[in-house]
Parts: C-alpha cells; structure tokens; sequence
C-alpha cells in the first residue's frame, strides 16, 4: 500500500467527522436565524476549521501523490473547495467528500455505488440547495425564501422540473444555485433512470438465462431418455433376433 493509500484509509472517517460537523455549524444559524452571537461566531469557526482541515488534506495527498498534475486534475473538485473558502455557498461543496467516502467504503459493486451516488446525491442536493438559497435570498428586496421551509420547497420543485413559482430567487447568487440545482437535478434524475433501467435489463436477462438453463437441463434429461430408449430397443431387437435364429422350424 502506498503512503498516499495509508493516509486515505486513516484520514477517511475523520474527515467524514468533519464534513458533518461543518454542515452542522452552516445549516444552523440559517434553519435558527434567532441564535445569539456567540452561536455565530462559533458556527463560523468551526467552518474555518473545516476549511483548514480540508486543506492541509488537500495539501498532504497532493505531497503524497506521484503523478501531480494528474492528481490536480482528478481531484479539481478538492482544489476549487479550497481555493475557494470566501464564497459561502460553495463552501458546501465540502459535502461532497461524505458521498464520495461512503460510495467508496460502504458498497463494492458497480450498481451499488451508482445508486449510493444518485440516492446520496438527491438528498445532499437538495439539503445544500435549501440551505444556501435560504442563506442567500432572506433579506432580499422582493424576495420569496424568507425560510428554511420556503428554501426546501423551492429545491424540491426545481430539482423535480415541476416549478410551480411560488418561490424563485430574485438575487444574482441565488440565480447561480438555481442553476446549479437545475443542471444538478437533471443529471441526478438521468442516473437514476439509467440505473433502474440496467437493474431491469438484468433483471430479466437472469430471468431468461434461468428459463434457458432449465429448458437446458430438460432436454438433457429427454435426450437421455431417448438413448435409454433406443438401447432398450436395440436390446429388444437382438433378442427377437436370437429367438429366431435359435428357432428349429
């Protein structure tokens, strides 16, 4: 195992930890807007801490990695996180790392990883997206998400194309995170439909390779038969045979 290896399986849950935790202190102060101060402020340090950590993770695989310029390039998610710490919303990116860890430690199959992704995925989507245009359209002239409620109603019906329009952004941020939702649920919704239609294909491609098999097995077992047969036949015959030549008229 290599030494990039060895610090991802000893950094895997703790960074987990981590993640949670810094959606904890973002999520917060925007579902509880009456918090005191120093709730704030602890909220907010804690998401520089997570920040911190996520860098020096960052940091450390890359120090780690053979290849570095591949690894940027792989992991440019991980970079623009980083890169990024003032642009509140996209500090929820940081999330991400919980899909990805659990798809990666949790299932082994193919299938099972793309359905961890879509399932994980949908909910994180849209608990982000609720989040981040609530944090971002309350207080807005004009605005309609004044509050968490409003923020869930209105990432559930962009991401499912329903848009009743009851609820829309009316800032330039909150523009960016619909759209961001938007392409997002699409992709989601298209993994998901993809997903269920290989499961059904497979499905009843092992429904047909059982039938096949069984009608295998069948005429194996008439053929058999039919040799059986044909030596009994065969056997009749020679005595018939034998009785006539054995026969003194």
């Amino acid at each position: 195992m290599s030494r990039l290896d060895l610090w991802r399986q000893r950094t895997e849950w703790p960074l987990i930890g981590v993640a949670v935790i810094f959606l904890i202190a973002y999520g917060l102060p925007i579902a509880l807007p009456g918090l005191p101060r120093w709730a704030d402020v602890l909220s907010s340090t804690l998401m520089t801490v997570a920040w911190f950590v996520f860098a020096i993770d960052y940091v450390v695989r890359l120090s780690l990695s053979d290849d570095k310029l591949r690894f940027v390039r792989q992991y440019w998610l991980d970079l623009l996180v980083v890169a990024l710490p003032l642009l509140r919303p996209l500090r929820l990116l940081l999330l991400v790392k919980v899909l990805q860890r659990f798809s990666r430690t949790g299932v082994q199959r193919l299938r099972g990883r793309v359905v961890t992704y879509a399932t994980g995925g949908t909910a994180l989507l849209i608990l982000t997206s609720a989040l981040a245009i609530t944090d971002t359209e309350r207080g807005a002239p004009g605005a309609t998400i004044e509050g968490l409620g409003d923020g869930f109603w209105w990432a559930i019906t962009t991401m499912t194309t329903v848009g009743y329009g009851d609820q829309f952004p009316v800032t330039t941020a909150g523009r960016f995170i619909a759209a961001g939702l938007m392409v997002g649920g699409i992709a989601l919704l298209g993994v998901v439909t993809a997903t269920l239609a290989s499961w059904m294909v497979q499905t009843v491609e092992e429904a047909a390779e059982d039938e096949a098999t069984a009608t295998r097995a069948q005429v194996k077992d008439l053929a058999a038969e039919v040799r059986a047969l044909r030596a009994e036949l065969a056997r009749t015959r020679e005595a018939g045979q034998a009785r006539a030549g054995s026969d003194p008229r």
